[in-house]
């Protein structure tokens, strides 16, 4: 709808015959959209409310929103952020796992964290107990910005035993939400939170989990959505393994023991080119089959953002990089600032 009519405001124009020509909406969503009183009554409660708690709703089109969620098939079309954070950092690492982790679990989480320190990267989570809550709590205590997102309103934090934490990452970072005020933390609503965390992050990292859980639902959508995908192995037969080494053992996510393995696997480490370019451009037929996807790509757009080249190949993060750094070597493809990528043939 916004496509078509250019902006909400005048979807709220178009007669009601107008709407249900547009592939999608039909009757049901054109009839509501026309008899749309108690909910904009229901939108003006909720702007007193982002009004006096200071709270930033982000619209799809906005340029603070999360760009990376925006190629994700089921993002959400607005946001509640309350923070301080850039929800578009260069570097995003979702970290996700058991709500009761071992001592094995805590120590790896932590470490991990830590580990992170020197990328800058921001730390994404569920503010739920256990490998969650850690691994706030640890980015805090290092100077990395975290952002928690909520299965609920901003009205509200739970669980509530996490309020002086959540408190915390407002100033040094941010809670993040789709769900309007006075909305419960119901079950449901948990696995719809998980999106996000999969969506708006580089590589979603699990530390710890049962075969099954939300953190095994987090990886599913984070697959789905082709992020890189990550898991600490654990022991044969220990429960709290069965599903990282389930996710390992079906390829679903690369096996990682520490933080420098996924900077490496990332290739977020700092490259220095040592050989002089001749400016020559090597012929097309010399380039790998996956090289010619990315090549392919920019066919009708010749610069474009490293999500849209993901989501336009199908390629993850780490192996569009490693085809991008290889194509610049080759003087095909030239970087530029904000992960902007140009092709030059």
């Amino acid at each position: 709808m916004l496509a078509y009519c250019g902006s909400a405001k005048e979807i709220f124009k178009q007669k009601r015959g107008q709407l249900i020509k547009i592939p999608g909406v039909g009757e049901f969503i054109a009839k509501n959209i026309h008899g749309s009183k108690p909910a904009l009554q229901r939108a003006e409660q909720e702007l007193k409310f982002i009004e006096k708690y200071k709270i930033t709703p982000l619209f799809f089109t906005d340029e603070g929103y999360p760009n990376r969620l925006k190629y994700c098939t089921d993002s959400p079309i607005l946001l509640y952020y309350k923070g301080n954070a850039n929800l578009n950092n260069p570097k995003i690492v979702a970290v996700v796992g058991s709500r009761k982790p071992s001592e094995y679990g805590k120590q790896i989480t932590e470490e991990f964290v830590k580990e992170l320190k020197e990328t800058g990267a921001l730390i994404v989570s569920g503010l739920a107990y256990g490998v969650d809550i850690l691994s706030h709590k640890v980015a805090l205590d290092v100077g990395l910005e975290t952002v928690g997102v909520l299965g609920h309103g901003l009205d509200r934090i739970y669980p509530h035993a996490h309020e002086r934490t959540a408190k915390k990452m407002i100033e040094q970072g941010g809670l993040l939400t789709d769900f309007i005020s006075k909305t419960n933390p119901d079950a449901v609503n948990f696995p719809k939170r998980n999106r996000i965390v999969a969506g708006m992050c580089d590589a979603l990292v699990v530390m710890e989990s049962k075969q099954k859980g939300g953190s095994l639902i987090t990886a599913t959508i984070a697959n789905s959505y082709n992020k890189d995908v990550f898991a600490f192995p654990g022991r044969a037969g220990d429960l709290l393994a069965e599903g990282c080494n389930g996710l390992i053992k079906q390829n679903k996510a690369g096996l990682i023991e520490n933080a420098a393995d996924l900077i490496h696997a990332l290739q977020w480490e700092p490259i220095t080119k040592t050989t002089k370019s001749n400016h020559q451009v090597p012929l097309l037929l010399n380039i790998s089959a996956e090289e010619k996807i990315i090549i392919d790509v920019f066919q009708e757009k010749k610069e474009l953002h490293i999500d849209e080249i993901c989501y336009a190949s199908g390629l993850t993060i780490s192996k569009t990089a490693g085809l991008l750094l290889q194509l610049e070597f080759n003087n095909l493809i030239k970087s530029k600032p904000g992960k902007m990528y140009l092709c030059s043939v």
